[in-house]
């Protein structure tokens, strides 16, 4: 039988830090930007000067070709370090410099560079015609100057490209590690931060650029950490102690009735059986939704859900099992697009609470907007009312303005929060808003009539 083998992680490839990666870039571009440039200047320069001697013999060639035309041959002397030849119509050398070969160097428009004893010249030819007949004048220039000048140049071009490229190399690595320190700094409180230290913060730099909206973004994230940390221990906390206590009734019914079963009756164990797994169901459910709602998996099943059905039935529910009068004359057909499921605990919620803390009477309304494209559903009771200050925090997780009240009546602290959740899922929203004549609470849902 084969033995499954679990794959290894592969690992990373392994590239250079940035600091590396920058440095090599901006050198590479430097050297061969450097290098063509030398390239070119050098090319450039030696276009520049043999096209100067190139001139210099055509002017020599012309000066000589026309004294020949009018002083004859015996005006030409002997010239300095330039190799002059005048060759006649039969391709006889009748003059030339001192050391210039004895068959001529060049030809008609023929002014290549050419060598002769190790020297290079670059040539110039013109033609003349005179008394004496018809022939050309040949003068060429050295070069030697001019490649002395190349040569000079090319060395100081190995010399000064190399060097450029290190200190470009030397000077990046330098700046490039400078400016990434603090990404360095960042990176090792960050790797020290953990559940246990999460109060930790970025020191962050006085400058507003990439480095420090880095630093202000990191800290950020580690607040919303924080919170969500600390939103998950309470929650966590306020779940246990919630879900303990209808596990200890059950628990207390069960021993009681083990140990005296005279004392508790079927009867009497069977409804504190129901009504606390009821309890623990609606808590279980409720930490469900929330949960859902935290990871941004909130299921829906987009529908056209009669908001105005629901309060109905809602309704009828409050007058079969309570004595509390449920105002629905207001409720008008309102039609939105959402999911049943998740309206009609809503509408439950919403319902069940302002039921519990009701003196006399209810009242549930629903219309269209003036503008329908939204519908606009409101709850009231006639109880005690929440302090202006306390209708925000009330649609916090576990919270109750009256524990002792709360659990007493069956609350668990999750209703409101559960609310508020599936209004954000449909695109809606939620506020509490005193009663009428400021007596009781009202809460108002404005949901819109097409799906999110």
């Amino acid at each position: 039988m084969a033995e499954a083998t679990a794959e290894a992680p592969r690992r990373p490839r392994r590239r250079g830090g940035v600091r590396e990666r920058i440095t090599l870039v901006a050198t590479s571009v430097v050297a061969v930007a450097l290098v063509l440039g030398a390239v070119g200047f050098w090319v450039t320069l030696h276009t520049s000067l043999f096209d100067g001697l190139r001139n210099a013999a055509e002017q020599d060639a012309a000066v000589i070709a026309e004294r020949i035309e009018v002083d004859g041959l015996g005006s030409i002397s002997e010239p300095d370090e330039r190799l002059v030849q005048v060759v006649d119509e039969s391709g006889t050398i009748i003059f030339a410099s001192e050391d210039a070969p004895s068959a001529p160097v060049a030809e008609d428009d023929d002014a290549a560079p050419v060598s002769v004893d190790d020297e290079t010249f670059v040539t110039a030819v013109e033609g003349f015609s005179s008394d004496a007949g018809d022939g050309i004048v040949i003068v060429g220039r050295d070069t030697e100057a001019a490649e002395d000048t190349l040569a000079t140049i090319a060395q100081l071009l190995w010399i000064a490209v190399p060097l450029i490229v290190m200190l470009v190399a030397a000077t990046s690595w330098i700046i490039v590690g400078r400016a990434l320190s603090p990404v360095e700094r960042m990176r090792r409180q960050v790797d020290g931060v953990t559940a246990a230290t999460l109060a930790r913060r970025i020191d962050e730099p006085p400058v507003d650029d990439e480095i420090g909206r880095l630093a202000r973004t990191l800290n950020g994230m580690l607040d919303r950490l924080e919170s969500a940390q600390s939103t998950q221990r309470r929650f966590i906390s306020d779940a246990s102690h919630e879900l303990k206590s209808p596990l200890a009734a059950l628990r207390q019914y069960a021993e009681v009735a083990r140990a005296h079963p005279d004392r508790i009756s079927i009867d009497e164990l069977r409804d504190a059986v129901l009504e606390e797994g009821e309890r623990l169901e609606r808590l279980v459910q409720g930490m469900l939704v929330l949960a859902h709602a935290d990871e941004g998996a909130l299921r829906m099943d987009a529908n056209d859900v009669d908001l105005d059905d629901l309060l109905l039935d809602e309704a009828r529910r409050v007058r079969g099992g309570t004595e509390l009068t449920v105002d629905t004359s207001a409720i008008a057909a309102s039609r939105v697009r959402g999911d049943a499921g998740l309206l009609r605990q809503l509408v439950r919620n919403l319902v069940d609470n302002a039921a519990r803390h009701a003196r006399t009477k209810l009242a549930l309304t629903v219309a269209p907007a003036s503008d329908e494209t939204s519908v606009v559903l409101t709850v009231s009771d006639d109880g005690d009312g929440i302090p202006a200050d306390e209708r925000e925090r009330v649609f916090e997780r576990f919270v109750r303005l009256d524990d002792a009240r709360a659990r007493d009546t069956g609350g668990s602290g999750l209703g409101l929060a559960i609310v508020r959740e599936i209004v954000a899922a449909h695109g809606g929203t939620v506020r509490i808003e005193s009663g009428a004549d400021d007596e009781g609470t009202r809460v108002v849902v404005t949901l819109p009539t097409s799906a999110r």
